[in-house]
């Protein structure tokens, strides 16, 4: 089964063997090294699926159980090449916040870059291919309207409660890797289908509430305020762990199969998505939580 996480989703970072589950091959603690599901080399029982090269030697590899993607002239993707771009990125969204907030910029502007990082987001997610400076450009944008809303939050809302996100997104960061690496949390298919039904749901409850807000009024369902609020908050938060666990997951098994070293700047993509999901929904849960009190 392909994920459908839609930043790796097009990318081949899945173990597609035709079986109802991702166990195929380990999910931490070392590289796959199976003949079975090998997106980025040949299968015994079908055509190669490698969406980069098609490689001549596909069938030797698997008979001598290496199946690797051929080296291409920039080599294979390395976990220091994904973190090295997911600290180049998650920075450009650090250095995008600093600015806003010293610079107090103002909520509409803010706002208008938003919603221009969300549209860049969606162009480099349907990309067969990354485009760093893409990338790169929706991470600032993504930094100033955070920078902005934590500001305000921070002013009039709930002091403080900025701070108290980042930590918040850290120690879900963290825990979420401890949980993935020793294996108490495991990303199958059945798993992979759950969470997209339940991010689904939470993405349309989300805009249905929106559309009562701008022409109702108010909370609109109240989902963002009070006791419901805190509980769709937590829900929030939750999603955006187990997406941390399904970004993991795909950068394992890029680094597994061989995939070209431009991949890491995709899956620092994914992962500063997921991070930046994570905090909006912990300044909204701290917001509420301050709030009550």
């Amino acid at each position: 089964m392909r994920s459908s996480n839609p930043v790796f989703s097009r990318r081949g970072f899945s173990r597609d063997n035709g079986q109802a589950g991702f166990n195929a091959g380990p999910q931490a603690g070392g590289p796959a090294v199976g003949t079975q599901g090998n997106p980025y080399a040949g299968q015994p029982t079908a055509a190669p699926t490698n969406p980069y090269a098609q490689n001549p030697y596909a069938q030797q590899d698997l008979q001598h159980g290496a199946p690797q993607a051929p080296v291409t002239a920039g080599g294979r993707m390395t976990m220091d090449d994904v973190v090295a771009r997911t600290g180049i990125t998650l920075g450009l969204v650090v250095a995008g916040a600093t600015v806003a907030w010293i610079m107090d910029l103002a909520l509409p502007l803010a706002i208008g870059a938003g919603l221009v990082a969300m549209v860049l987001a969606l162009v480099q997610s349907f990309k067969r291919k990354p485009i760093p400076a893409l990338i790169l450009t929706y991470a600032a944008l993504e930094g100033l309207f955070l920078g902005a809303i934590s500001n305000y939050v921070n002013t009039f809302v709930a002091q403080g409660a900025a701070m108290q996100a980042v930590l918040g997104t850290m120690a879900v960061f963290v825990t979420m890797l401890v949980l993935y690496k020793t294996r108490i949390v495991r990303v199958t298919a059945r798993f992979t289908r759950f969470l997209m039904i339940a991010a689904t749901a939470f993405v349309v409850l989300t805009a249905v509430n929106l559309l009562f807000m701008v022409f109702g009024g108010g909370d609109g369902l109240g989902f963002r305020s009070g006791g419901l609020g805190i509980v769709f908050g937590i829900v929030g938060i939750l999603l955006g762990a187990f997406f941390l666990a399904l970004d993991f997951k795909q950068v394992e098994d890029g680094i597994a199969y061989g995939a070209p070293r431009e991949e890491s700047w995709m899956a620092a993509f994914g992962l500063t998505m997921t991070l930046v999901w994570i905090y909006l929904e912990m300044l909204r849960l701290v917001s509420i939580l301050q709030g009550s009190d």
